[in-house]
């Protein structure tokens, strides 16, 4: 088998259990930084939700100059929330595509059902990372960098057990 051959066929969806999971792991961190990058902008431009004492926003300010917006604990709560759906919904059709194309074989459900079922699945994870990052910010005022790595984590560790028990077999 040539290079060729033997990369084309890692991309296929007939690779190697091991090789498909590098790709699902892959696509998954992928569509994390399409999260963390939708978030903020999200966060900064629209949906103000990082404070003044944000690490990330220290950091912005120091290297940019550039202020965040006083915004209240509560208010700052609900636009991290907002924030985070509007990124859940840019992030997991980046993964849902990135999954269909180059991890799993399509075709058990119409492709319609089959993205709403993945969005079902992120769905819960998100429900679950999203509520926890709100009540730890608007509950002992947790920045919301911190706030939202707690909601990550939760949320990758929920979409795994998920897809790999209800959605794709195992």
């Amino acid at each position: 088998m040539t290079l060729r051959e033997r990369w084309n066929h890692y991309l296929s969806h007939d690779a190697p259990p091991l090789v498909q999971f590098i790709k699902y792991g892959m696509a998954g961190g992928l569509a994390t930084v399409v999260h963390v990058l939708t978030f903020f902008a999200i966060g900064f431009f629209l949906f103000p939700c990082v404070s003044a004492d944000d690490p990330l926003m220290k950091g912005l300010t120091a290297l940019f100059g550039v202020a965040a917006p006083a915004v209240e604990e509560a208010l700052r709560a609900r636009n991290a929330v907002v924030s985070n759906v509007l990124a859940f919904l840019v992030s997991n059709t980046v993964c849902y595509v990135i999954n269909r194309l180059f991890v799993f074989r399509p075709g058990r459900h119409h492709v319609v059902l089959e993205f709403f079922l993945f969005l079902a699945v992120s769905a819960v994870s998100m429900l679950v990372g999203t509520t926890l990052m709100g009540w730890l910010i608007q509950q002992y005022g947790i920045h919301t960098t911190y706030a939202f790595g707690v909601n990550i984590f939760s949320s990758l560790a929920i979409n795994y057990v998920m897809r790999k028990f209800f959605v794709f077999k195992g």
